[in-house]
C-alpha cells in the first residue's frame, strides 16, 4: 500500500503503529519516488556469537580445577 507524504503527516502515529503491529512495510510516494518504512529485525546479542562446538570438549566444570601456573607467563 502506497500513501502520500500528506497522508503520512496526517496519520503518522497510527500508521507507524500499524507497521509495528503487522510487520508490513509502508510505502510513501514523494516526488514520484517511493520510500519504505519497515520494522527493523530485533536481534539478540547472543545471535551475533559465532558457534564454536569444538572449543570445549568434555565437562566444562572440569576446567575450574585446572592449574595453569606452570604455563602462564605475564
Amino acid at each position: 500500500m502506497a500513501i502520500t507524504a500528506s497522508q503520512l503527516r496526517r496519520d503518522v502515529y497510527r500508521l507507524l503503529d500499524r507497521v509495528l503491529a503487522t510487520g508490513q512495510p509502508l510505502e510513501i510516494e514523494r516526488s514520484g519516488r517511493l520510500l519504505r518504512i519497515t520494522p527493523a529485525a530485533v536481534r539478540s546479542r547472543l545471535a551475533l556469537v559465532e558457534p564454536r562446538p569444538d572449543l570445549v570438549t568434555g565437562d566444562p566444570s572440569d576446567l575450574a580445577g585446572l592449574d595453569w601456573s606452570d604455563s602462564w607467563r605475564p
